[in-house]
């Protein structure tokens, strides 16, 4: 389970130990599964950009030696690749 979608979905959750939630007291907390998967689902398109954006000095060498166009343009193609 995607501990951070479980932190964004229930904000009374403090701590994960494997599977078990628990609040700031050390209580369980039940959190609800498809509340987190719709989380993960929702923003799987951060991770899969992150991944194929260039890296920041390949960034910087195509803005130096293709200018803002090129630039936009390799930024924009990921972007459509992996839409919100």
């Amino acid at each position: 389970m995607n501990h951070d979608a479980i932190y964004a979905t229930h904000p009374q959750v403090k701590l994960i130990r494997g599977d078990e939630a628990f609040d700031a007291a050390g209580n369980p907390v039940a959190y609800d599964e498809a509340a987190v998967q719709a989380y993960i689902n929702a923003n799987a398109y951060k991770d899969k950009r992150a991944a194929a954006y260039p890296s920041i000095p390949d960034q910087l060498d195509l803005l130096y030696h293709g200018g803002m166009d090129a630039w936009k343009a390799a930024i924009t193609a990921v972007k459509e690749e992996f839409p919100k």
